[in-house]
Order: C-alpha cells, then sequence, then structure tokens
C-alpha cells in the first residue's frame, strides 16, 4: 500500500454483495465497488448480472 493511497483506495476495493436474482429470487453474491457491479456474474438460473460503468470521482480544486 502506498502512502499516496490515502482514503481513495477504500473506492477501488471490491465489496462482496449479495443481489436478488429478479428471475428466480435466489441470493447471487456480486463484487462491487461503490455500489457498481464490477464483472458480468451469472445466476444458476441463466440470468446475468451486467457490469455497470464506474464513474470517476469528482475532484474539485479550489482556486
Amino acid at each position: 500500500m502506498s502512502v499516496m493511497d490515502g482514503c481513495e483506495s477504500k473506492y477501488r476495493t471490491p465489496v462482496p454483495e449479495d443481489r436478488t436474482c429478479p428471475q428466480c429470487g435466489k441470493e447471487v453474491e456480486v463484487f462491487t465497488s461503490r455500489g457498481r457491479i464490477i464483472e458480468d456474474t451469472a445466476c444458476e438460473c441463466g440470468y446475468v448480472f451486467k457490469a455497470e460503468d464506474a464513474q470517476p470521482l469528482k475532484v474539485e480544486r479550489s482556486e
């Protein structure tokens, strides 16, 4: 870990999260980063949770 990572590194670490399949109702573990799915994950019934585009962190500079 680098000193320069700071508090932004927590946003890059994937978090396992259980989502309910809309097709069969089973719980499926997906990996998210800042609330968005980072990789395609398939349920046993065939439904696929699609990866979502990541939103860049907004950095406002004071002048």
